[in-house]
């Protein structure tokens, strides 16, 4: 394989090796610190991030607010608290080598606030921040602010052109990298686009190479490109390495430091990656953030297509074929429904799914007694963590915190969600199969690649030289 030389980025020469920053818990001050000490770019998740009680035990984020508005300040000062605490937790273990960066989604509730309030309380240990899921056009502002770099996740050329000619612009100087994440191989939320399609995946490298053309164009020939999405072992992206068609490169692990002894998912989690097949990991489009996003396909994901499917749509009134009277909720409120569909009701309230739950868009899906009551207790518990909602209909922008839409009985919480998979007990292992677990397309290598036969965790210094090996 081509030697991995250093790259320079955010003003230092680094291994041009990125830590992704990955979800809830998922990615913290210790992980980020090991990956920074080793050399490369330790990336802290600045999403709802753990905070520590005088003991150093982890504060659950529990939440006493008796309004939704009320609960998502609770939620912004537990973000900032977290992000603060795992910042300082970094440093301490990288003692300022390579690069420490946090990780932010501009779609979470009160990300400028919160990525200000870290910044404005660790001012000197963070050198870049990271941000995705939307277009984060005032992250090149709060770099300025700070003076520290930013690395925007984009997934096309385009999206990066908007994003430069509207603000960042007006900081190049302090645009460290921009990250590419493959709408088809990345975990997590997904950029794909309404032109593309979810079941054509496409080659990352004319992409990227577009994307690189658009860079040169506004003067960012050596800013560097952090490939993200489907990178296991670098000899499988030699021809990208010293390439003069995409310039200056970095690359960026998400799934692979999930399982070293640092990263702080829970053992379950772990043991599970270790036995993923190929094809485990589902892209869905279930989440409330409405994007498309890549998790393991599991109890969880298969309850949500269940639930999908049973499915009807209703008129209000007679229509058409829609005939058939059928009543809805407690008061039994009228809909029409045509008899076929009907029928498909009988067959599943026979089966105990007697609940009619209404999505916006004037369909019907039906679930038992016990998880509509749960569906409703996790919107009524809400508290804002997007700046809007599919599940819930917060927005924190909206009139009254409302985004004027019908609450989508079709997703779920994922706040609820990711906090349980991410603080599971010791051996919880229907935390595995119950909540979401997001994992890269590649998480099924765990189980086939040799580095980690016998069931292997390494060091994030024994995963880092074993990358820099090209394996």
């Amino acid at each position: 394989m081509k030697v991995l030389n250093a790259i320079r980025m955010g003003g230092a020469e680094i291994l041009p090796l990125v830590e992704g920053g990955k979800g809830v818990a998922a990615t913290n001050g210790i992980s980020a610190g090991h990956w920074a000490l080793a050399g490369g770019a330790g990336t802290i998740s600045g999403v709802n991030a753990d905070s520590y009680d005088q003991d150093g035990k982890i504060i659950p984020q529990i939440y006493r607010g008796r309004t939704r508005r009320d609960r998502h300040e609770e939620l912004v000062a537990y973000g900032i608290e977290g992000g603060v605490a795992q910042v300082q937790r970094a440093w301490d273990i990288s003692g300022g080598k390579g690069r420490l960066h946090v990780n932010v989604l501009w779609e979470m509730g009160g990300a400028e606030r919160v990525i200000n309030g870290i910044l404005e309380r660790t001012k000197g240990l963070v050198n870049g921040i990271t941000c995705g899921a939307g277009m984060p056009y005032k992250l090149s502002e709060i770099a300025q602010h700070f003076n520290v770099h930013y690395y925007p996740i984009v997934s096309s050329a385009r999206a990066f052109s908007a994003l430069w000619k509207r603000a960042y612009h007006k900081a190049a100087e302090l645009l460290g990298g921009v990250v590419y994440e493959d709408p088809w191989l990345a975990g997590g939320h997904n950029g794909l686009s309404n032109s593309e399609d979810p079941n054509v995946p496409e080659s990352p490298f004319p992409r990227l190479v577009a994307l690189r053309k658009v860079m040169r164009e506004f003067g960012l020939a050596n800013t560097p490109i952090i490939m993200a999405g489907g990178v296991w072992a670098l000899e499988e992206w030699e021809d990208y390495i010293d390439n003069p068609d995409i310039g200056p490169i970095a690359f960026q692990f998400g799934t692979r430091p999930l399982l070293t002894k640092e990263s702080p998912i829970p053992q379950a989690w772990k043991d599970r990656l270790l036995k993923l097949k190929p094809g485990d990991v589902f892209l869905n489009r279930f989440s409330p953030t409405g994007f498309y996003s890549s998790a393991v396909n599991n109890r969880f994901l298969q309850s949500l297509r269940d639930r999908s499917e049973r499915q009807v749509a209703f008129s209000p009134e007679p229509v058409g074929e829609h005939v058939a009277e059928y009543g809805v909720g407690v008061r039994k409120r009228k809909v029409y429904l045509t008899p076929a569909d009907l029928e498909h009701v009988r067959g599943w309230e026979a089966q105990g799914y007697t609940e009619a739950l209404r999505t916006p868009d004037s369909t019907l899906v039906f679930e038992t007694p016990k998880e509509a009551e749960q569906i409703h207790e996790d919107k009524v518990n809400c508290m804002g963590c997007l700046s809007q909602c599919r599940f819930s209909n917060w927005s924190q922008m909206g009139p009254d915190f409302d985004n004027g839409k019908k609450a989508d009985p079709r997703s779920f919480c994922i706040q609820k969600s990711l906090q349980n998979i991410a603080h599971a007990v010791p051996g919880d292992e229907a935390a595995m199969d119950d909540n979401l677990m997001f994992a890269g397309h590649n998480a099924y290598r765990f189980g086939t690649d040799p580095f980690y036969s016998n069931g292997f965790i390494p060091t994030v210094k024994e995963l880092v030289d074993r990358l820099m090996t090209g394996k």
